[in-house]
């Protein structure tokens, strides 16, 4: 039950960090996010913690 929990959060976290990143890097507009490259980077830090997170719920124990 909870390696379904971190999963599900897991994966909203890499869908906001691959969102942040496209908005960083002007390809998703329509946000005060647009063109800032600092939220490509927050969207790249979110994005790799969301799949160390991932990564972790699934390992075998």
């Amino acid at each position: 039950m909870l390696n379904t929990v971190l999963k599900i959060f897991a994966s909203l976290l890499i869908a906001a960090g691959i969102i942040w990143i496209l908005q960083g890097v002007n390809i998703l507009p329509g946000s005060f996010m647009t063109g800032d490259p600092q939220w490509a980077i927050n969207g790249a830090i979110t994005a790799a913690v969301g799949a160390g997170l991932f990564w972790f719920a699934s390992r075998k124990k």
